[in-house]
């Protein structure tokens, strides 16, 4: 860890690392560095750890603008090598007599240079990768090129959906395609049959136990996906009809993504196990146990079982997974099978980040405001006024209920027209720097009031951001996820903004409150430094699962711009850049709801033209608009900072 350093202000390096929370979460990825800058350890203690700013400062050296996504694709690949050699030794230590073999789920980044990355860095350990779509799965047989490695096919499947699977079957691909629902079986059955091709086929089953949280509909009874054990049987006695029970390879379950408790885990393991063993007991030749997906990321780095943390380690989990399978086929006195998984989330959420400037605040008070005479002003300034200067610990929550009767007297004398607009200001500024002493007063209180709890977040500044959080931060907006946010600089300074995050779209939804800070946990607002004029950039981080693929184009902001950064000891700054990806331009953005950039640009020109001879422009006047408009088209979706 870097040492710790104090600035003139009295603020040092490990307050900031307390405050934000960045060990916890950073999972040994992240920490700051002397100069007050995130620091990105791409293999941990095995590698050099990266000054995230200077990264993002060589990063607009190729041209790229804010927002930014930042990926570490080093951290990627040593995600996927920390998993599979968390089951290798938890199979030697408990002396396991099956294999493991893990999939990526694509759905949680289907991008092609992420899944390229996991492939290649999973190929000494044979993992694969699981399809739920049938674009999925034209992309996996593509990408898929290591005959050992499964595809495992989720998802309800058509005819054209189990063809495809089925041509990877004649090019001799392990693809087990996993039964949803009775109908699917028949299906493949009849395909294979008519493609001459032997299919190999899983069943999801619907197990008692379930997840808990906000996927915890995924598992249980009254699950989207998966046989009962009536359909199971069902199932089984198509297969034996048509003698094709060594086609039924495999054992799928499923309760749900984000597990926080191990407890749970354990239950669903031993429950599945239990199908497993009567299964292989009926006659059916079953090679693996597919777990599904569920291993959850600390995003606050508590260890507990909130929806966004987790109370067990890699290593536990996989421990636990070998060995409750282990137990039940040793009481069972069936074969130990291969453990298949399906960890997305755990894989990629902490390789990529996204970066983004702050274009200003909006101060409910204002720091340094020079003291303004309220002598002859309004009686209800002047009472604010002396509400202010006699302010102290014991009237605290007095003069609070005085100052809110104040403020709502002369809401109610403006609406009557008896407030001129100077005076509402006067009474606006005075009441807020009261509130801002109150909270100030009640700060190291244990038991504060919630009336003093909803102050204080009233009191928070609104920093506005250079993204969309419809495009970036879809989970946040629909799910209420919480991701780790930090200034990536500037950490040695002390913050001196309580503040809530505003991107730039036009819908009020657009707002980030809810924060991880210190060991209070979740607050409603986050520590942030005065703006300085100089550029002020912030990290929310662990956004790799899911956000890349799932935002939408509202407001039509579209992709941000993206840089791939790779550990090179031969470079000085110990990195270099390996690909660059613009984002979306305004005429790109514009194509996807059918605006071609070439129609819409005649369309103005029609336009200039008529305004020229209606004597509205000159000519040179007009040509130089639309110059201007066409060249606009090129340009990026969002806000283009005038930094120095």
């Amino acid at each position: 860890m870097a040492p710790m350093t104090s600035s003139e202000n009295g603020w040092d390096i490990n307050q900031s690392l307390q405050t934000y929370q960045i060990q916890r979460w950073g999972a040994g990825y992240f920490g700051v560095n002397e100069k007050g800058h995130i620091t990105v350890s791409p293999i941990q203690e095995d590698g050099p750890a990266l000054d995230l700013y200077d990264v993002v400062q060589e990063a607009k050296t190729h041209s790229l603008k804010f927002p930014m996504l930042v990926r570490f694709q080093d951290l990627l690949r040593h995600r996927v090598k920390r998993l599979n050699e968390a089951f290798r030794e938890a199979i030697s230590e408990e002396k396991y007599q099956g294999q493991y073999r893990g999939v990526f789920p694509i759905k949680v980044n289907q991008l092609r240079e992420v899944v390229e990355e996991i492939l290649d860095a999973g190929a000494p350990y044979h993992y694969g990768i699981e399809a739920g779509s049938k674009p999925e799965l034209y992309a996996a047989l593509a990408m898929h090129q290591d005959p050992e490695s499964l595809i495992i096919c989720n998802g309800f499947k058509d005819r054209q959906f189990i063809e495809t699977a089925l041509i990877g079957r004649k090019l001799g691909k392990t693809i087990i395609m996993v039964v949803e629902k009775p109908e699917e079986m028949r299906a493949i059955i009849d395909l294979s049959i008519e493609m001459g091709v032997k299919a190999l086929v899983g069943v999801r089953v619907r197990l008692s136990c379930k997840g808990q949280g906000k996927w915890s509909t995924s598992g249980g009874e009254d699950a989207k996906f998966g046989l009962s054990t009536d359909e199971l049987i069902e199932a089984t006695d198509l297969l034996t009809k048509h003698g094709m029970q060594d086609s039924f390879q495999l054992l799928h379950f499923h309760i749900g993504s984000q597990i926080p408790d191990i407890l749970t885990v354990k239950r669903a393991v031993r429950e599945a196990a239990r199908y497993y063993a009567k299964l292989r007991q009926m006659g059916f030749p079953l090679n693996y146990i597919d777990c599904g997906g569920g291993l959850a990321v600390d995003y606050d780095g508590t260890r507990s079982t909130t929806d966004i943390s987790m109370n067990y380690t890699l290593s536990e989990y996989a421990r636990d997974v070998v060995y409750n399978i282990a137990e039940i086929c040793d009481e069972e006195k069936v074969p130990h099978p291969t453990i298949v998984t399906e960890s997305g989330r755990a894989i990629v959420a902490h390789h990529s980040m996204l970066i983004v400037d702050v274009f200003g605040a909006i101060e409910k008070t204002k720091i340094d405001a020079v003291p303004e005479d309220y002598s002859k002003a309004h009686k209800i300034v002047r009472d604010l006024a002396e509400l202010k200067n006699t302010l102290n610990k014991k009237n605290r929550r007095e003069h609070l209920h005085d100052a809110l009767q104040f403020k709502e007297d002369s809401q109610a004398r403006f609406n009557l027209g008896l407030l001129d607009l100077k005076t509402k200001a006067q009474i606006e500024n005075l009441f807020w720097e009261i509130a801002e002493k109150i909270v100030e007063l009640y700060n190291g209180t244990k038991n504060v009031p919630d009336e003093i709890k909803y102050l204080r977040v009233s009191l928070g500044d609104q920093f506005l951001c250079n993204f969309s959080i419809f495009q970036s931060l879809i989970d946040h907006w629909a799910l209420g996820m919480i991701f780790p946010i930090a200034p990536i600089h500037r950490l040695n300074e002390k913050p001196i903004h309580q503040g809530t995050l505003v991107d730039i779209t036009c819908d009020s939804d657009g707002k980030i409150d809810d924060f991880i800070v210190g060991e209070e946990g979740l607050q409603h607002t986050l520590p942030l430094h005065a703006m300085n004029g100089k550029p002020y950039c912030l990290g929310i981080f662990l956004i790799g699962a899911y956000q890349d693929i799932m935002g939408d184009l509202h407001n039509l902001f579209g992709r941000v711009n993206e840089a791939h950064i790779f550990l090179d000891s031969n470079e000085e700054s110990g990195f270099y850049i390996e690909e660059t990806i613009p984002g979306f331009s305004i005429a790109e953005v514009l194509a996807t709801v059918q605006y071609d950039a070439n129609l819409i640009a005649r369309l103005m020109k029609s336009q200039v033209d008529a305004a020229i001879k209606s004597d509205l422009l000159k000519p040179s006047e007009g040509m130089r608009l639309l110059e201007t408009y066409e060249k606009g088209l090129k340009s990026s979706t969002y806000l283009q900072s005038t930094e120095p």
